[in-house]
């Protein structure tokens, strides 16, 4: 459009050029870490991404205040945020491991020399008090439901149940998060 006619592209766009240039070399700074540091082999990187868009975002809506939802969006996005560094991070994956010890060691197979195998005891446990937090979870698991099932729940089960629980959560989180996304992210850039 500049060679056809420069004076409508000066009009509309042109005198804007070194505010793109500015918020260009702006935006270089603010990614270059995150691409930087980008791989194509996990899915935690796209996160990454997701989650520094958001917060970015947030930041520019807040500042800004110019919808009447402004703030509620921005706690969204920052809500999407949390989401996505708890899922990076495999905080309800793991958040089970706080309420028990455990000791782990590995020994030899005897008959294939050089292999080994790692063997666990369970020191101490406080499942109850996890089960107590996610009451309505727990009965979904003793119901059937998660990947670590059992042929039938014993006493000494409360482990596969916990992880259940804490596979469930991981991925609740997950679906909470795209469903905040599918429900709001054409709202955010109104």
């Amino acid at each position: 459009m500049i060679f056809k006619n420069p004076r409508l592209w000066w009009k509309f766009e042109g005198r804007y050029y070194h505010k793109d240039v500015y918020n260009g070399v702006k935006n270089l700074i603010k990614w270059f870490p995150i691409i930087w540091r980008d791989r194509n082999w996990d899915q935690s990187y796209i996160y990454t991404i997701l989650q520094k868009k958001l917060e970015l975002h947030a930041e520019g809506i807040s500042k800004r205040d110019i919808l009447v939802c402004s703030h509620r969006n921005a706690e969204l996005m920052r809500t999407g945020a949390r989401l996505i560094e708890k899922i990076k991070n495999g905080y309800y994956e793991g958040e089970y491991s706080d309420y028990h010890q455990t000791k782990y060691w590995f020994e030899d197979i005897p008959d294939r020399p050089g292999l080994s195998t790692m063997e666990h005891e369970l020191i101490s446990e406080q499942f109850d008090n996890y089960f107590k937090k996610y009451p309505l979870i727990y009965k979904r698991v003793l119901a059937g439901e998660g990947p670590f099932q059992p042929i039938s729940y014993k006493q000494e089960d409360k482990e596969r149940i916990a992880m259940n629980i804490a596979h469930i959560n991981q991925d609740r989180a997950r679906k909470l998060l795209f469903n905040i996304l599918e429900s709001q992210i054409e709202r955010w850039w109104d």
